[in-house]
This record gives C-alpha cells, structure tokens and sequence, in this order.
C-alpha cells in the first residue's frame, strides 16, 4: 500500500509543479506562497478545528486527527522526562510541526523563486535528484548503507547534473553564475532535509495532525514574510495578479502530501524508496513544460532527464 501512495503522491506532484509554473508567470512570489498556504490551510480546516474541539469527529478514520500514531512510546526517551516536555507531549508535538513548517517554508521560499526564473525543464531533473540526498543524509544520519547498485545510481544522477550544466547554457543560464540556481539548489536541498525530519516524526505523529497543523503554521509564517518583505515594497517589485492556477497548486500538494505522509505512517516504508518515486513527478512536469509551457533546448534536457532516471532505476532496486 506504500509503495502505491507513493506513486499517487508522485502523479499529483508533477501537476503541483506545473501548477506553480503557471502561477508565477509573471507574477509576484511572495502572495502566490501566501495564498497557497492560506488555501491549503482552509482545505485542512475541518481538522484544525476537530483538534481543537476535541471532538474526535474523525476518530478511527483515515483522517484521524489523534497527534501520535501510537507507533512509539511517549517519552521517546528518558531526555524527555526529565527536560520541559515532560507530561506535555502534546506541546512536543506542536513544536516538531513547527520545525518541519520551517524547513517546508524555506523549501518553497527558495524553490518559488527559482522555478520562476528557471525553466521548469532543468528545474524538474535538478529536483529529481533529492533522492540522492535523501539516501546520502539516511547514510550519514541513520547509518544506512548503500549497496553497489545505489551507489550506481548516484554517480548517474550526480553526471547527470553536470551534462544539465552544460545543456543549459544554451537557454544563456550558467549554473555557477545564474543566482536563480543558486535557489533552485536550495529548495532541493532543504527538501530533502523535509524528507529525513519526516521520516522521524511520521513514525510518532500522525499524518492529518502533521499536515493540517503545518499547513497552519505556514499561513502564519508566510503573513509574516509577506508584510515585512513583500508588502512594504510591492509597488517596487514584480506585481501580483490573480491567478486560477493558484488555488490548483494548494488541491494538488494537499492531495499529494496526503498520500506521502500516509505512505511514511506504514511501518515498512523505506523513506529512500518513497522520496525515489516522489521523484518521478519530473515526468509529469517534463511533459506540462513541453506541451503547456512550450519550452525548447528539449533534445539535451530529454538525455539528461533519461540519465536521471536510469540512475533513480538503480537506486531503486538497490533500495528493495
């Protein structure tokens, strides 16, 4: 059943994707990110507000709004009897969604604005090698080890990173000049730091606590960000206009992240092999910069995108 979320959840990212694409066509960063949080947040409302009530209307249900999965004992450990949360998991719990609201908001930040300079052609593969990171931090983080056959697949995926390199000079974008890569690399990065915190707190926390709780806490964050940075200066800056695509970006990453936490909540699923076939969104989007967006060097970016994927094939079967 994980393994099935995770291709769902991978199907309705490359529309995410495109969503996005669409919806920074000339517009203005900051309001579309706060928009989609709000949006987001308000389709996650009934269970912000059965947690609050404590009503327990969806108890028993696959949108169980319960904090902890019972997969782990509270305390994890002795440290948290003897440090603040003792006798307040529930304040633990608020606050482990608060960190990863951080890291998903500093993601999206990061990758909004790079996705709107960038063509979504080299910014799907760049994106498509977070699972590389992802196995490189489980090694370091977890002490996993890869077998010859992931190892394969990183090299690939690594070599495929620098043909992209070359390709993209064509469309006059120079990897280690254009700023805009600079937060295309950053929104990978922080993405595949969202998937190593996930892999920790879905085995403690629920999925529809997590997901509306941090939909919540993101709509507060982007407030914030948008009348500080965005507001005071809007009148200076790349203006807002309102977009259908906008709304389509916050049903198809609330849809996909359902089906991603629900997968990471299985005992058995592999965080490796998930963030691997999440990954495979960049065929969906491939395919919407291709026919909707009409973007060109495409021959370059078809083998570059091709020698991802046989490096994501190995890290694959070396990961079951």
């Amino acid at each position: 059943m994980w393994l099935l979320l995770a291709f769902v959840s991978a199907t309705l990212l490359g529309f995410y994707d495109a969503s996005k694409k669409a919806a920074l066509k000339d517009n203005a960063v900051l309001p579309v990110l706060l928009l989609n949080t709000l949006f987001s947040t308000l389709i996650f409302s009934p269970f912000l507000l059965d947690t609050l009530a404590g009503q327990d209307w969806f108890s028993g249900t696959v949108v169980d709004t319960s904090p902890f999965t019972g997969n782990l004992d509270l305390p994890a450990d002795p440290s948290w009897a003897d440090g603040i949360f003792a006798g307040h998991p529930l304040l633990k719990a608020h606050l482990l969604v608060v960190l990863k609201s951080v890291i998903v908001l500093t993601s999206w930040i990061a990758g909004y604005f790079g996705i709107k300079h960038i063509p979504i052609t080299i910014v799907g593969p760049i994106n498509a090698t977070r699972p590389v990171l992802v196995l490189i931090g489980a090694l370091i983080l977890f002490g996993e080890r890869l077998n010859w056959c992931q190892w394969v697949g990183v090299v690939l995926s690594m070599l495929s990173i620098y043909m992209m390199s070359r390709s993209s000079k064509k469309e006059n974008i120079d990897f280690t000049k254009n700023k805009w890569m600079l937060f295309v690399a950053i929104g990978t990065i922080m993405g595949a730091v969202s998937a190593l915190y996930d892999r920790f707190i879905m085995q403690e926390l629920s999925p529809i606590f997590v997901q509306s709780w941090f939909n919540f806490y993101q709509l507060i964050m982007m407030g914030i960000v948008c009348m500080t940075a965005w507001y005071p200066t809007r009148k200076k800056t790349t203006p807002f206009h309102w977009s259908w695509a906008i709304p389509l970006i916050a049903i198809f990453v609330g849809a996909a992240d359902f089906a991603y936490f629900n997968a990471l909540s299985k005992p058995e699923a592999m965080i490796s092999v998930v963030s691997l076939i999440r990954r495979g969104s960049v065929l969906i989007s491939f395919a919407c910069g291709v026919i909707i967006f009409k973007e060109r060097n495409l021959k370059a970016k078809v083998l570059d995108l091709i020698l991802i994927l046989i490096g994501m094939i190995f890290v694959y079967f070396g990961s079951r």
